[in-house]
């Protein structure tokens, strides 16, 4: 894989889920390079998705690499359960948790990748404090909760301040964004410093393998 393209995640979400073990054959034959799993409780979001068993059905069903997006509050209480489901790398919202060291720690304790996200409405000052724990940073480029919701290019600005923040401190840690990601929006973040993109609208709702080789091309 050539490791300066950005790494392309379609959003389970926006999958077929009656046909789920056919849509991670379908992606992973496309040529995703990850599978990102919305993980959303109803409280912290205004939606509902799913959780470690179907988590752990989608890993029986896939060899990529699986990206979990914990969109809940108490995200620690739920590390252990999506570790057993087969996460590869957990992420989780600054905005979710008081104990944002502890539950980085503890994703890493356990053998896979921590990530740490940021909503539209926090400042991006808030993000350099724990770059070294993280392996990722996501930034939501919409706010988080349903799919299909337009790009707000003003994160755009918060993509290069954590990418500069990250060279700052001699880190490897890499940016994802996620949120009305399309060919277009996925070339703005790709310059300004992210180097994974999520997204599920516009992959899914067009020819999937056509879409993916678009954004690697970025």
């Amino acid at each position: 894989m050539d490791k300066t393209r950005p790494l392309v995640a379609p959003s389970i979400i926006s999958a077929d889920f009656s046909r789920l073990k056919e849509e991670l054959i379908r992606i992973e034959e496309a040529g995703a390079d990850l599978v990102h799993v919305d993980v959303m409780d109803g409280q912290f979001v205004p939606n509902i998705t799913l959780g470690p068993m179907v988590t752990a059905a989608i890993r029986k069903s896939t060899k990529l690499f699986l990206d979990v997006h914990l969109m809940i509050y108490n995200p620690f209480d739920y590390i252990e359960p999506f570790v057993k489901a087969g996460a590869n790398r957990i992420q989780v919202h600054f905005e979710s948790t008081e104990d944002i060291e502890e539950t980085l720690k503890y994703i890493r304790k356990c053998n896979i990748e921590s990530g740490l996200v940021f909503s539209p409405e926090t400042s991006h000052e808030m993000i350099p404090k724990y770059l070294e724990l993280c392996d990722t940073v996501l930034i939501m480029t919409v706010r988080p909760g349903f799919g299909g919701q337009a790009f707000m290019p003003d994160m755009l600005e918060k993509i290069r301040f954590t990418k500069e923040a990250i060279e700052r401190q001699g880190l490897k840690t890499k940016i994802e964004v996620d949120g009305g990601i399309d060919e277009k929006t996925g070339a703005q973040c790709i310059d300004a410093g992210a180097s994974i993109l999520v997204a599920g609208t516009y992959l899914f709702n067009g020819d999937l393998k056509a879409n993916i080789e678009k954004l690697h091309g970025l």
